[in-house]
Order: C-alpha cells, then sequence, then structure tokens
C-alpha cells in the first residue's frame, strides 16, 4: 500500500510487530505498540509504545508516548514520556522527550529537548528553543 495512511486502532494494548522481512511506505498511525523489527519509509503516529529491534529502521518522523530504540532512525522524535536509547541505537533527528536515558555507544545527532512545557516557560530569559523542522531530500 504504497503512498496510503494506514491507521491501526487497538485498544487491547497489543503490539503490531513490522517483521525484520517486511518494508512499510507511507504513513503509520498506530493507536497500538508497534515493534519495528524490518524498514519503515514515512512517518510512525499517534503510537503508544514503539520498540525498534537491532535490524529495524524508520526514516520518517515518530510521534509516540515512549520510544526504545535498539536501531536506527532518520528523522524527528517526539515522545510524551520516555526515550531510552540501547548501545547500538541511531537516532539522526531532534528529540523532544520528558525522560531519556542514552546507553554508552548510542549514537544521538541532533536537537534535544527535555522537560515538560510548563518547566521551560518558567525561565523567561533563557533562549528560545528552535523549533523542529522536517527535511525532506
Amino acid at each position: 500500500m504504497f503512498g496510503k495512511t494506514i491507521s491501526l486502532d487497538s485498544s487491547s494494548g497489543a503490539m503490531t510487530l513490522i517483521s525484520e522481512e517486511a518494508y512499510f511506505h507511507g504513513v503509520l498511525s498506530a493507536k497500538c505498540s508497534l515493534r519495528i523489527e524490518g524498514v519503515v519509509e514515512g512517518d510512525v503516529t499517534d503510537a503508544i509504545r514503539v520498540e525498534v529491534g537491532p535490524k529495524g529502521r524508520i526514516k520518517g518522523n515518530v510521534a509516540a508516548e515512549s520510544l526504545v530504540l535498539a536501531g536506527t532512525i532518520e528523522g524527528d522524535v517526539s515522545a510524551t514520556h520516555s526515550v531510552e536509547l540501547f548501545s547500538q541505537a541511531r537516532l539522526i533527528g531532534n528529540l523532544r522527550t520528558q525522560k531519556l536515558k542514552v546507553e554508552e555507544g548510542a549514537v544521538l545527532e541532533g536537537c534535544v529537548v527535555m522537560g515538560q512545557e510548563h518547566q521551560r516557560k518558567v525561565h523567561k530569559n533563557a533562549p528560545p528553543v528552535p523549533p523542529l523542522t522536517v527535511s525532506k531530500e
């Protein structure tokens, strides 16, 4: 289904798997948890928890409550709760989250904004945080 938006809705708390042999192209809107072992080209939105395995790769932006990364993401990440980067993780893009855990060896290339929105507003003299921008190459 190239170029289409696919919406997955799961209220049972189940996890959707994109297996190692799978390739997905488009916007993946998942109101559930995802485990990515294959390749996703496009944005992942509305997810509860996104896990990217060591061979998993996302080329696009990710919006979720939490992210556990052992593979590669080339795009911006917005996780409302937490992000965990394992030692073999590669995140090439900007990151917004409340909590961040990074193992030694992980690669993170981009700007990081942490904390809740109201915490950043307390410091009126602080320089403004640049907005996240998406580059389409």
